[in-house]
């Protein structure tokens, strides 16, 4: 008996360094960066290069190709959820740990921060088997992590009624030309292939073959910034945005549910003066699949922002351009404002990847619906019945349309910087653009319709 154990345990070593002998990273490219990874792209794998173990980096989840239908709700470039993570090893594995920042304690008793965290559970989001120990790093095989479906577009299919799906490894595989490293964040893509039963008319009509649907998934490993940034604590007369979470070592006599508003970091370069340029300003880039007039309309309507900014007492302190050639619009160090294609009219957007434990915001991605501009003009269409004696199309249609668009572009970049709707601002005009501004219609003396002052041209006095 012991015999054969004492055989089975030489044949499983012989095994396991076999497996680790056959690991030739000299073969396979190696992309430096803020978590270094090599790639074999012969065979379609990806190994980790893991050094720092139990520190903490932001790990955030997108879709980089959607499906294209607004009923569903799977866009292209719609961005996942935004989760801090560790590294941690335990034997032969390496977990990537889900940290729970929704309960905290904020004190110079260990015992007490201990206490807390032991109350509430963390999330182990994958378990990495360790496939080589250099003693400075350790090597795992990732393929089956970036190949899963994080974006959960199978759930999604599956609360719209539109049929049970799962991953098809075979017809899944990881996506080279957008698989980058850089200092402060890797960025690995994924092609993901669901198979199943399509039963819901909305994937028919947007899908070639309804019961496989392809599309793109990211996965971003991204450096946490710097304790340098001041949170600013919540006032919900302020009119931003929020991050809560329960702070359990606050005094009895205050709120254990603390709030800091959401916004990007901005710091003057003389801090003394009423108005000052700034260290580092908020930049977004505008995708260059925007087609004109639409392209000069959000390009105007972003750049409204800027005269909030500079009342504020920050000078030259945000601009919306066009994005340069080749530039990955998911990358999170940028700003961007995407154009949205759907085969039916739906919803615009402003979503954000912030820091969790501050609320500060790190990117700032503003998705906005093609069709949305086609509805504005039939708006206007209707209003000044054009065609009644078969003229040419009244370019008033067109203006109508532009105008709104440059609303559309101010009203969610607005979100994506860290203010929430102000629906009450209608009652005082046209003072913010975050409200949902109508038209304003006025006639003339012969009954003409005037469509020349249907929407403001510039930021409100409350976004200021």
């Amino acid at each position: 008996m012991n015999r054969i154990l004492h055989t089975t345990l030489l044949l499983l070593f012989s095994l396991n360094l076999a497996l680790a002998q056959s690991l030739d990273l000299s073969k396979m490219t190696k992309k430096e960066g803020f978590v270094p990874f090599y790639l074999d792209e012969e065979i379609g794998k990806i190994y980790l290069e893991i050094s720092k173990l139990d520190e903490e980096f932001l790990y955030v989840n997108s879709l980089t190709a959607g499906i294209g239908s607004n009923d569903i709700g799977l866009d292209r470039g719609q961005l996942g959820d935004t989760r801090i993570v560790e590294f941690r090893r335990t034997g032969n594995k390496v977990f990537l740990v889900h940290k729970n920042y929704d309960f905290r304690a904020y004190s110079d008793n260990p015992y007490e921060v201990q206490s807390v965290k032991d109350a509430f559970a963390e999330s182990i989001l994958w378990g990495f088997e360790v496939a080589q120990n250099s003693g400075e790093s350790l090597i795992v095989d990732a393929t089956t992590f970036y190949l899963q479906d994080a974006h959960d577009v199978g759930g999604k299919l599956a609360q719209t009624r539109q049929g049970t799906f799962k991953v098809d490894n075979s017809r899944s595989g990881l996506y080279f030309p957008m698989t980058k490293n850089f200092p402060q964040n890797t960025e690995v893509e994924a092609t993901i292939t669901l198979t199943g039963n399509a039963t819901g008319a909305y994937l028919r009509s947007v899908t070639p073959t309804p019961d496989a649907v392809t599309v793109r998934q990211r996965h971003s490993f991204i450096e946490l910034p710097d304790d340098a940034y001041t949170p600013r604590a919540f006032d919900p007369r302020a009119g931003y945005g929020s991050i809560s979470y329960m702070d359990f070592t606050s005094p009895i006599s205050e709120p254990i549910v603390k709030r800091n508003i959401a916004r990007h970091r901005l710091v003057k370069k003389n801090p003394n003066a009423a108005v000052s340029e700034v260290v580092e300003p908020i930049i977004y880039y505008l995708d260059r699949g925007t087609p004109e007039p639409v392209k000069s309309a959000l390009l105007e309507g972003g750049n409204w922002w800027n005269q909030a900014y500079e009342a504020a007492g920050f000078k030259d302190a945000f601009r919306v351009e066009l994005a340069p050639e080749g530039m990955d619009l998911m990358d999170v160090r940028y700003n961007v404002i995407q154009w949205v294609h759907r085969s039916t009219r739906g919803w615009s957007y402003g979503a954000s990847v912030r820091d969790p434990r501050t609320g500060e915001i790190l990117k700032g991605h503003v998705s906005l619906g093609s069709l949305r501009v086609r509805q504005d003009y039939l708006i206007a269409q209707g209003l000044i019945q054009p065609y009644e004696n078969g003229d040419t199309p009244d370019p008033k249609m067109l203006e109508l349309a532009v105008a709104r668009l440059k609303q559309l572009s101010a009203h969610e970049i607005g979100h994506t910087i860290g203010l929430a709707h102000s629906y009450a601002t209608s009652a005082e005009g046209r003072s913010s653009v975050m409200d949902y501004p109508y038209p304003v219609i006025t006639g003339n003396a012969k009954g003409d319709l005037q469509l020349d002052n249907a929407y403001d041209d510039k930021i409100g006095e409350w976004d200021k």
